[in-house]
Order: C-alpha cells, then structure tokens, then sequence
C-alpha cells in the first residue's frame, strides 16, 4: 500500500499560499514521500494555477487533485489546464475529479446539482478524449464538447473520481484510474469500495489493477488520544452533516468523524494502517492533522516507515 500526504492551500501559517505550497511539497519530498494530494475548496486561491508554480519549482514528487469540482469548468477547459500542468511537470500531475457537494454548486454557484452520474459521465466523455490527444464530439443533455487541443509534449494524466456510490464507483472502475474517498473506514472500502470498483473494471475487461482505491483519512500518532479526538471532532464535524460523508460513516457504524479518524500511538496507528491494507486500499493518503508540531512529525516518521 503506497503511503501519501494529503495538502491544504490554507495550511500556509500565514504565509503566500504559492510560497507555502512550493516549501511544503519541496519538505515532503525530502522526507521521502513519493506523492501529494491536494484539495480544492471554494473559497481558497485556484490551485492549478498554485501548482503551475510549484510543479515548475519541485522536482521528483507526483502531485494530484484531491479533487476538482467538475460543475464551474468546461471539459475542455479542464484539459487545457490538466495537460499543461502534465507538460510543467513532466508526467506528475494526476486529475482528481468530483461532484462538489449540493451546498455549493446551487447555494454559491447557482448551478444545478441533479443528475450527479449523467453529469459526470458526459464530463468524461468530452474530457477524456482531449487528455489523450484526440477530437472530443460529445454531445449530452448536461455538457457538450467538440473540437481538438494541440499541446505537443503533454501525456494525458492518470483520470481519478471521488466515487462513494454504487452508479459512480462503476463508472470509476470502467473508465478511470480509481476512486479517491475520504472520510470512509476498513468495512465499508472492503464490502463496498473496492468490489464495486474492481468488478466494473472486470466487467468492462480491462485488467487488474487497473482502477485502484485512493482511501484519505485523518492520522496522528500520539499518546493523547482523547485531546486527538475532541480536535478531530471539532475540525471534521462538517462531515458528518454532508450526505455522501454520513452515508460512508453509517455504513461503518460510526456515530462522527472522530471515529473514522486514525488516532494512537505507534503500534495501534500501524495496526489501523494494516487494516486498510488488508481491505485493499491501494495508496492511503493520510491528513496529518494534530496541531502539534512535534506530533505532526511523529505521525509522518510512522508513514514513512509503512511506505
């Protein structure tokens, strides 16, 4: 199971959130980590244009989207931006896609948010043929894309979908890379994630391993696991109102996040770690969230000793 650091356009201390994402990539890498996952929400900078920078600043790290709304951007515009960002880095960028949340696609975007798969689904249809270079003519009831990109040099990146549902897992693993989750524990990505994903991608013949389970949650290694949950409470309580997240957290027997939430030391963090492996997560993207310095630290020497 491949070890990864989930980053944060406002985790800057203070800092321009450019400046601080090149120093906190150039860090990781350093430390050995391979990739980066990074999120985007409403109200931070744009963080492809963040990583324009910081691609072009750090070598030798992959970096991924963790995830981009689809609603607010056209499929070509996307791949302009996916392929040229692939182009900046040589090969390691990886497009995370989703479906925002209903909140803030018709509550601050005024766009509709009905037919979630449907509209997914023509998004790849238009977007998934500029990635690899070809002329997109799609046409559908949500989006429509037609015409050619010419970027030379540009490989298409890896195509991942934050996919918790049955309709959109199966369209993950006939079409994607994978699923990227959050917030959804060892039972249901065992029971639930990974044999919906895979058995699309079987049934659409492609070959194992294709489509691959991305499992983000958050992790401190301490010995204060009560200061660790009442924290993990209170920062990740938005989640447990969010329908898709509750959803996850009731297929677990969760009663909040702070269940989800990886806390303990050494060994009770590492046979958490081992539980996610064994129910087949592929690459597990860890928040370091502790507001701890000296914890933070403590929580990625334990995974880069997983990796």
């Amino acid at each position: 199971m491949q070890i990864s650091i989930l980053g944060s356009l406002s985790d800057t201390q203070g800092r321009s959130p450019v400046n601080a994402t090149v120093e906190n990539l150039a860090s990781l890498r350093d430390e050995g980590f391979r990739r980066v996952w990074m999120t985007q929400m409403p109200y931070e900078p744009d963080l492809l244009t963040v990583l324009a920078v910081a691609l072009r600043e750090v070598d030798r790290i992959e970096v991924g989207t963790g995830v981009i709304p689809i609603q607010n951007q056209h499929p070509m515009l996307l791949a302009q931006r996916a392929l040229t960002l692939s182009l900046i880095s040589g090969g390691r960028f990886i497009l995370g896609l989703g479906m925002t949340h209903q909140a803030v696609t018709e509550g601050m975007w005024g766009i509709p948010w009905n037919k979630p798969v449907r509209r997914l689904r023509e998004y790849l249809d238009g977007l998934q043929p500029l990635l690899a270079g070809e002329k997109a003519d799609a046409v559908g009831e949500t989006v429509t894309t037609r015409g050619a990109l010419q970027i030379p040099g540009a490989t298409a990146p890896d195509v991942y979908i934050a996919a918790l549902g049955p309709q959109l897992l199966r369209l993950a693993g006939r079409r994607t890379a994978g699923t990227v989750t959050w917030m959804t524990g060892p039972k249901t990505l065992a029971e639930h994630i990974g044999p919906t994903l895979r058995q699309a991608a079987a049934d659409a013949g492609r070959p194992d391993g294709a489509a691959r389970v991305v499992a983000a949650l958050p992790v401190s290694v301490t010995d204060d696991v009560a200061a660790a949950r009442a924290q993990a409470a209170e920062q990740f309580a938005m989640y447990g109102q969010l329908p898709s997240y509750r959803a996850m957290l009731d297929r677990e027997g969760y009663a909040g996040p702070e269940d989800a939430v990886i806390i303990g030391d050494e060994a009770a963090v590492g046979e958490r770690l081992e539980s996610l492996r064994a129910a087949g997560v592929d690459e597990f993207v860890a928040v370091v969230f502790d507001r701890s310095a000296e914890v933070r630290a403590r929580t990625r020497a334990l995974l880069r000793q997983q990796r």
